[in-house]
């Protein structure tokens, strides 16, 4: 069976209650689905904790229908797309201080989709390594850059 994720995502929303439209792009590492709607707040969430759950709940119907499905990234209204971006600022931002100070940097505690962001978005740097750390009292583990070996 071929899993349809824009279809999916839209019987997700339309269940929920939302009019939206969902765009599929194709990604080197998945799919990229771009909601459009007039109530993008309410999509989104506190922090994005919404737009991560819908994210969640998409993926994890997909894989039930196959295994080997690729991950959907779910998008509104550019949320992710910007969050992403500053993100990565900071990944970077956090790297110089590293490569300056020869020292380690602990970035903030954060959820599995965030630190994989900043793994990749560092993962060519010869100067620097990153590893997720434990945090206690959280769910969430943060990203500790250090020197490379």
């Amino acid at each position: 069976m071929t899993v349809q994720p824009k279809e999916t995502l839209e019987k997700i929303l339309a269940s929920l209650g939302f009019q939206a439209t969902v765009e599929e792009h194709k990604m080197d590492d998945g799919i990229f689905l771009d909601v459009k709607t007039e109530d993008s707040g309410r999509l989104i969430g506190r922090q994005g904790q919404t737009l991560a759950d819908l994210q969640y709940i998409t993926n994890r119907i997909l894989f039930q229908q196959d295994a080997s499905a690729p991950k959907a990234m779910v998008d509104v209204g550019g949320y992710r797309t910007q969050a992403r971006d500053a993100l990565v600022k900071r990944a970077k931002d956090a790297a110089d201080k590293v490569r300056r100070w020869g020292d380690a940097v602990e970035m903030e505690p954060m959820n599995a989709f965030d630190r994989r962001i900043v793994h990749q978005a560092l993962k060519d740097d010869p100067d620097v390594e990153t590893h997720s750390v434990e945090v206690e009292g959280t769910e969430k583990k943060a990203l500790l850059l250090r020197p490379r070996q």
